[in-house]
């Protein structure tokens, strides 16, 4: 299994991207709690730069016991990616669309070694 070289720890920041590979076969590389996460950056939907997209949190409504609608907060424990083209959102652990697992971002191993953040290809 070939590997691609990101980074040296601790050059990118908890919370941002970068992106690695050639255009057209890019691989984005996120830092998110301490933890790399790496994904190919192409919506399944029709092929977007899901990668480059904003990182949210899981917007939830908020109902009173009688199904009242109080207003809406953010869950901060869920972090979706959201692709710039359409909108699709993706829960950045797993890479599954928030609504149908069955649709998600290619997801790819990052592993540290010696001081350096790898993607396995």
């Amino acid at each position: 299994m070939s590997e691609l070289y990101v980074c040296k720890v601790g050059e990118l920041d908890d919370g941002s991207v970068r992106l690695v590979g050639e255009p057209g076969r890019q691989i984005g590389v996120m830092l998110h709690d301490g933890e790399y996460l790496a994904y190919r950056n192409r919506c399944p939907h029709q092929g977007g730069p899901a990668c480059e997209g904003v990182r949210i949190p899981q917007v939830q409504d908020v109902l009173a016991e009688d199904g009242q609608f109080l207003g809406q907060r953010y869950d901060e424990n869920d972090l979706h990616i959201v692709c710039p083209w359409h909108g699709y959102e993706f829960h950045i652990k797993t890479g599954e669309h928030v609504i149908n697992p069955a649709i998600r971002l290619h997801k790819h191993k990052a592993v540290v070694r010696e001081g350096a953040v790898y993607v396995q290809l």
